[in-house]
């Protein structure tokens, strides 16, 4: 008789994964219109304040820092209290960041907004992606998780949209910009009932819980009665699993994992952070004459011709070719891409040119490591460290977001559009050596991807 991680391997695809992706993604639609349209703000928001270099770095990059600790925290209570506990928290902290941004009196304030919706944020990372894989058949895992994740780019095309509309009404400069903050609770508010309602995942219950009776009560709300009605007793029955820190921290297969998953999400998110929150600076000192409307337009042109396509192809691609071959070639096109920007003389003189070369960055960024970096960490833990895994790769992922979204208008202005380029594209080069670290978990059960590091685990526990 099977047992429940068999059927849900072995579940085809059906309504119920397409509902537990819509609920999961809307959360990533609000934590990218969060994070990129500040952005946008920054621009409407300086000749308001008079922000410095400093500022202005700050502002944009103090919700990643802040997403860090949020990853962290909730990814370790994802495993220890389990996943459902926590999901709808994190979009109601989202929700109250966004408001608190919309009417911040000065900047202190919305300092602090930014650092509270960054918390939200950063827990929605890795209990999203968990609960989604862990529900997945193998067969279109990666797809799914894919599909989640590629709710990022709405957020990022509804974001300059929005900027267009309240522009082209003639609404004031201020409350553009706190409009723009403040719509970011109204998705998150939509999702918290539905994410309430959505069961513990099964894998979850069974594995480290040792509950085979609410595992399979479980996958029967969520697969169907005909699926489930004959499941078998799992081996992990009444066997419920020690997973503290400190054995995860001491595992050697862990942390090789960890290195590949966290570095290579580490270097993506020092490029495409820096230089998509940066973008409307970036465009401004190609062609400060161009008005703020062009300027947004050309950010949304960016999105749609190229940033779009790569997220469809990903979906489409990441369980036929595999996530390795994907995260590889990605960066590889990345680093070449903003290496020729960074070196060909003139280039940033010739507007339509340079935009082609940041689009096609764009393009192998979203269809590779943007998508590939959120992905694997769901697979490469076993249960019981899964969403620590994910969580922390995702906060060592945003300190390199933070770093690059901070450090972007300084070095910028110290070594200039070219030189920073320069030093993208070798940070995107390195990404390639942290993808080889990692195994290709395409069309395998979870169970089995994570086989050897359980083992090597039991091994671990014996030896002390």
């Amino acid at each position: 008789m099977k047992e429940v991680e068999e059927y849900l391997d072995e579940a085809k695809l059906g309504k119920y994964h397409f509902k537990a992706m819509f609920v999961s993604g809307m959360g990533f639609f609000t934590d990218a219109y969060d994070l990129f349209t500040i952005g946008i703000a920054i621009s409407l928001i300086d000749p308001l304040w008079k922000l410095s270099g400093v500022e202005t770095g700050l502002l944009g990059s103090v919700s990643l820092i802040s997403a860090l600790i949020g990853s962290f925290v909730f990814g370790r209570i994802a495993d220890k209290k389990g996943r459902k506990k926590l999901y709808g928290i994190e979009a109601m902290i989202m929700a109250i960041g966004a408001l608190l941004s919309a009417i911040s009196p000065n900047l202190t304030w919305l300092i602090f907004a930014r650092f509270l919706l960054g918390i939200g944020i950063g827990g929605d990372y890795p209990v999203s992606a968990v609960i989604m894989s862990e529900y997945s058949n193998k067969k279109d895992r990666g797809k799914l998780v894919s599909m989640v994740f590629s709710m990022q780019a709405m957020g990022l095309i509804i974001g300059p949209l929005i900027a267009l509309g309240l522009l082209s009404l003639n609404f004031s400069t201020d409350f553009a910009w706190r409009f723009m903050l403040g719509l970011g609770a109204v998705p998150a508010l939509m999702v918290i009932y539905l994410r309430r309602k959505i069961p513990e995942s099964p894998r979850y219950t069974a594995q480290v819980v040792g509950d085979m009776e609410t595992a399979t009560k479980a996958a029967v709300d969520f697969i169907g009665e005909v699926e489930v009605q004959n499941a078998g007793k799992s081996h992990y029955e009444n066997e419920k699993k020690s997973n503290t820190l400190f054995d995860f921290i001491t595992n050697k297969k862990y942390m090789l994992t960890l290195m590949g998953t966290a570095g290579s999400w580490f270097l993506l998110d020092y490029a495409y952070y820096g230089n998509t929150i940066s973008t409307p600076i970036m465009i401004n000192s190609i062609s400060s004459k161009m008005t703020l409307e062009s300027k947004i337009l050309s950010l949304l042109l960016i999105f749609l011709v190229f940033a779009l396509p790569g997220y469809i192809c990903s979906i489409f691609l990441i369980d036929k070719i595999g996530r390795k071959f994907i995260q590889i070639v990605g960066f590889a096109v990345m680093g070449t891409s903003f290496f020729i920007l960074g070196i060909v003389p003139g280039v940033e003189h010739h507007f339509s040119l340079f935009l082609t070369f940041y689009g096609l960055s764009y393009f192998f960024t979203e269809f590779g490591p943007n998508t590939t970096t959120f992905v694997m960490p769901s697979e490469l833990f076993p249960t019981e460290y899964r969403a620590t895994g994910h969580g922390f790769s995702a906060g060592i992922g945003k300190l390199g977001a933070f770093a690059g979204v901070f450090l972007f208008p300084i070095t910028t202005k110290s070594i200039g559009l070219s030189g920073t380029l320069i030093l993208v594209s070798i940070i995107a080069f390195a990404g390639i050596v942290t993808t080889l670290l990692l195994p290709e978990p395409k069309g395998k059960s979870l169970e089995n991807i994570s086989k050897k590091a359980l083992d090597l685990s039991k091994v671990n526990a014996l030896s002390k």
